[in-house]
């Protein structure tokens, strides 16, 4: 099988893409199920697998045979995966920057407007959105759990549990600051 891959290896080097696809689907298997342990989200293990293959075929000239081709592409998969997390953590970093500067801008438009900015308000800024959106579109704007689950895409019980979980953080945190 060794002298199989190296030779398939090398003609996908040419350029031949029979070859390249006979490789990758040799080794898709291996891979897929080394990122869905790695993911443990097949969507994820999924999409890190098609880039890894990606990379790998543009990159193929530059595989020396040093190692396996399955740890090669294992290595390129790993590094894929790793910089997906640490772009989504910063992405995540700079969502909430952005939500909270945005609460800052309406304290301030409320003051400037002599409005007051209570408590309420405060502890609704701290509830994840789900449970924000749960309860102002229930018990503020007065649609039915129904109504609120065709508008966001999710079953009525869904959003019964988020407004109900959120109104008990909002009750919890109100009590909490007398």
């Amino acid at each position: 099988m060794k002298g199989e891959d190296e030779e398939v290896i090398r003609l996908a080097k040419k350029g031949d893409t029979t070859a390249m696809a006979q490789l990758f689907q040799q080794h898709y298997s291996f891979l897929y199920k080394y990122l869905l342990k790695v993911t443990m989200n097949p969507s994820v293990a999924e999409d890190t697998a098609q880039d890894t293959i990606i990379r790998c075929m543009e990159n193929i000239g530059r595989y020396n045979g040093s190692s396996s081709f399955s740890s090669w592409m294992i290595t390129i998969a790993t590094r894929i995966y790793v910089d997906k997390v640490r772009r989504k953590k910063r992405e995540q970093k700079w969502l909430l920057n952005e939500r909270e500067q945005g609460i800052r801008r309406m304290r301030w438009q409320l003051k400037s407007r002599d409005e007051e900015w209570n408590d309420l308000m405060e502890s609704l800024s701290r509830l994840s959105d789900d449970h924000r959106i749960a309860i102002l579109l229930k018990h503020y704007y007065g649609y039915s759990y129904e109504e609120i689950g065709d508008m966001l895409g999710v079953p009525a019980g869904t959003i019964k549990s988020r407004t109900a979980y959120g109104i008990k953080s909002l009750r919890k945190e109100m009590n909490s600051d007398v």
